[in-house]
C-alpha cells in the first residue's frame, strides 16, 4: 500500500524516509508551501521586546526558523544574557528541537511531554495553563495563510489550535500578541504531482495529514475528486473530521509519532 506524505518540506522528504524504511511505499506529496514575509517589521519589533514577554509560544518549527532568521543576533543573545528570563512555548518535540538548535536554553523550554501522547495547544495548556497569571504578556510566533486567495475555507487569522490558546491566557487575565513570521499557501504543483494525485485519489493509497489546512488545498487542488476509494490517517481529530467531510472510504486518527502512524496505515482494510 502506497502512503502519500504531506507534509511541508522538507518534513514531507524526511516522514517519507522514515515510513519506507519501515518497509512501505511512502511519496512526499506537500499540500502546503511556506515562504518568507515581504515585510519583516513587525517580526524584528518583537524581538526589541523580547524581554517584556513572559513567554513566547512558537506554532511549529516553520516559526521558529523565520522568527530567528529574521533575528540573527536572537540565538547569540539568548546564550550571551542568562538574564533574559522569557520562557518558550512549543506544542511538539519538532518545535522544541528547532528551539533548542537556535539557542533557547532547556531549562527555559515549555511543551507536552512526549508520554501525553497529544502535541496541541489543548496539551501545552496542560503544561503552562497554572504558571501564568494576570498581567503576564504572551507572544504567539505563527505563520499567516494564503488560502483565502486560493479559494480554501480555512481561518487565516490564527488558526483553531491558536486560538484557543489565546482565549484561554486571556481569561486568566494574559495580555496577548501575535506576530507573523512566515506566510503558508497552496504548493504549485508540476504535472506529475497532479497525476500521482489524482491516481492516490483511486487506487487505495493512504494519505497522511497533519494539517486541516492541507485538505482544503487538496480540494482546490483536486475540485470535485471521489476519495471514497483512498484512505486517512490524521494525527490531531480536528485533521480526522476535515478528512471525512471530505469523502475519504476510511479516517484513522494516530498520535503524530512514526510508530503509532505506521500502527493506523497498517490497519488499513
Amino acid at each position: 500500500m502506497r502512503v502519500i506524505v504531506t507534509r511541508v518540506q522538507p518534513q514531507a522528504d524526511a516522514w517519507a524516509e522514515k515510513i519506507s524504511a519501515r518497509g512501505h511505499e511512502a511519496v512526499a506529496l506537500p499540500l502546503i508551501e511556506v515562504r518568507p514575509l515581504a515585510d519583516v517589521q513587525s517580526v524584528q519589533a518583537a524581538w526589541q521586546r523580547w524581554a517584556s514577554y513572559t513567554a513566547a509560544m512558537f506554532v511549529s518549527s516553520h516559526a521558529v526558523d523565520f522568527f530567528f532568521k529574521e533575528n540573527k543576533a536572537l540565538a547569540l543573545d539568548l546564550k550571551g544574557y542568562p538574564t533574559i528570563k522569557t520562557r518558550v512555548w512549543a506544542t511538539g518535540s519538532g518545535t522544541g528541537k528547532a528551539l533548542l538548535a537556535q539557542g533557547v536554553a532547556a531549562q527555559l523550554l515549555d511543551m507536552p511531554s512526549v508520554l501525553s501522547g497529544q502535541f496541541d495547544s489543548e496539551a501545552l495548556w496542560q503544561v503552562v495553563g497554572t504558571r501564568v497569571k494576570p498581567g503576564d504578556k504572551v507572544l504567539i510566533v505563527r505563520g499567516t495563510s494564503a488560502a483565502a486567495d486560493a479559494g480554501a475555507a480555512v481561518d487565516a487569522a490564527s488558526g483553531v489550535g491558536r486560538d484557543w490558546l489565546a482565549q484561554r491566557l486571556i481569561q486568566a487575565g494574559v495580555l496577548v500578541e501575535f506576530v507573523v513570521a512566515y506566510e503558508r499557501g497552496a504548493p504549485h504543483w508540476s504535472a506529475g504531482q497532479y497525476a500521482l494525485a489524482q491516481q492516490a485519489s483511486l487506487d487505495g493509497s493512504v494519505w497522511l495529514f497533519s494539517s486541516a489546512e492541507a485538505l482544503d488545498y487538496l480540494r482546490t487542488l483536486l475540485p470535485g475528486a471521489d476519495w471514497s476509494g483512498a484512505g486517512a490517517v490524521a494525527t490531531h481529530p480536528r485533521i480526522a473530521a476535515a478528512a471525512s467531510a471530505l469523502g475519504f472510504g476510511v479516517v484513522k486518527h494516530a498520535k503524530p509519532t512514526l510508530d503509532t502512524v505506521l500502527a493506523s496505515i497498517e490497519s488499513m482494510p
